[in-house]
């Protein structure tokens, strides 16, 4: 099965912080790939290195065989981002910016559809500053796929969401992987990782620490369930005893 996204010996410092240190992965097509860590752990800037916002110290990457940095303008059509933390105009409507959005593609997806899709359609005349922010979630999610995308990164996407529409994105996610989407997204909720990821990447202070699928990161921890193991993989729950 070919690699979507792949990933070689990438490595990004700001300063002396080592934000990324030799990190390489890859993503086969149609399958759901979760970067996972602590905050500061160097999930974002992974994200912004593979996509070329960031510039990389070192590394190669590729996305559907085509490097980000010189191949950005056809990478544009053929990719949705959602990032954890996204400024868009406020003092514009939904619908209005959703049209903008999709202005931006040669073949957009039906902007209506996508957010009655994700629950938002009765907003579309209102202005992006007064949706809560469970709402703006679900909107960056429908942007991210009008450019009707092969390959889609989603940062902390259900932040924001409650347990109902958290699990609603779930199953449109579900059926977007069953459309060959390839997806690459990171979480801090381990019932979402397990929902939907074929295989996971631990990463603490940059580095990998683990790299496989759900279940073998239980098997290779002392524990039963997934969140514990996690847990154990990035030292989180010494951190969390010696805080209780």
């Amino acid at each position: 099965m070919e690699d979507v996204i792949k990933v070689e010996h990438l490595s990004k410092s700001y300063g002396n912080l080592k934000a990324v240190d030799d990190f390489s992965f890859s993503v086969k097509r149609g399958k759901v790939f979760g970067l996972l860590g602590a905050n500061g752990a160097g999930k974002s800037t992974t994200i912004e290195c593979v996509l070329g916002t960031q510039k990389a110290d070192s590394g190669v990457v590729s996305i559907l065989g085509m490097n980000p940095t010189i191949h950005r303008r056809e990478l544009f059509e053929q990719v949705g981002v959602q990032f954890q933390e996204t400024n868009y105009q406020e003092n514009i409507k939904v619908g209005e910016l959703c049209e903008v959005t999709a202005s931006l593609y040669r073949n957009p997806e039906d902007c209506n559809k996508l957010l009655k899709r994700f629950g938002i359609s009765d907003k579309a005349n209102v202005l992006v500053k007064e949706l809560s922010g469970g709402e703006k979630q679900r909107l960056f999610i429908v942007l991210a796929l009008i450019p009707s995308p092969k390959v889609v990164f989603l940062d902390e996407l259900t932040t924001g969401l409650d347990a109902r529409a958290r699990r609603d994105v779930w199953q449109i996610l579900a059926k977007l992987k069953a459309d060959g989407i390839t997806i690459l997204l990171t979480s801090h909720f381990m019932e979402e990782v397990e929902t939907l990821c074929d295989e996971i990447c631990i990463l603490k202070k940059g580095k990998p620490v683990f790299y496989g699928t759900v279940s073998e990161a239980v098997n290779q921890s002392p524990h039963n369930k997934f969140e514990d193991a996690y847990l154990w993989f990035t030292d989180e729950e010494v951190v969390n005893n010696e805080i209780l």
